[in-house]
């Protein structure tokens, strides 16, 4: 989902940072192999990933949607030398396809896969954490939050990932779009609970950046 001219947003993209070389093959393998490759977070949006998790340099970086591991691997581009990432997703089919790209990157060692549900992962987990990044089923969004809300370190930041969902949330919701209901009560959840701080960015199909008080 483009929200400005796609010539502008050649430009945009072309002036920010490359994606890497490992990132690219990824890609690739993603779209021979895996179905709804779009889901990937894709060059720019992985580059606003990179950048953010640089300047928080987070120790400890939850993901909750892993996929086929290209938002792990750019938050983990910021990570402390000494931190760790634990990333969860549902499917286990993906399991050795995200492994095989986490050990050829720098962060092999830093890297744990969970597979399952993160509902019931995240309240087994003993850390806390600097950073998190939301980017799986929107229907569990607003649980998503409560889940680890708490487990947010001072200052710690959550990203969310899909928060405009293509439009919909400011189109008529229609009776059966659970997914749209889900993402309206989130934006909402964000916006007003004093934990947070929050600001949406029209980045992509829209990512919030949640700073925790």
């Amino acid at each position: 989902m483009h929200f400005i001219p796609e010539a502008l947003d050649e430009y945009v993209v072309a002036h920010s940072e490359n994606e890497p070389d490992l990132l690219k093959a990824l890609t690739r393998e993603t779209y021979q192999k895996v179905l709804q490759p779009r889901m990937l977070s894709g060059h720019y949006q992985g580059r606003v990933l990179s950048i953010l998790s640089k300047l928080i340099h987070p120790k400890t970086i939850l993901e909750i949607g892993t996929y086929t591991g290209y938002s792990a691997l750019c938050l983990a581009e910021g990570m402390q030398t000494e931190g760790e990432l634990h990333t969860i997703d549902i499917n286990e089919e993906l399991h050795d396809f995200q492994r095989k790209y986490f050990d050829a990157s720098d962060y092999a060692n830093n890297i744990h896969q969970y597979t399952g549900n993160a509902l019931e992962i995240i309240p087994e987990m003993d850390t806390t954490f600097d950073l998190v990044f939301i980017d799986a089923d929107k229907p569990n969004y607003p649980a998503y939050f409560h889940a680890i809300i708490e487990k947010m370190n001072p200052n710690g930041v959550i990203l969310s990932d899909n928060v405009l969902w293509s439009g919909k949330v400011i189109q008529d919701l229609q009776k059966n779009d659970i997914s749209t209901k889900a993402l309206l009560e989130y934006n909402t959840l964000l916006k007003e609970d004093p934990r947070v701080e929050t600001v949406v960015l029209p980045i992509r199909d829209g990512l919030t950046i949640s700073r925790v008080l």
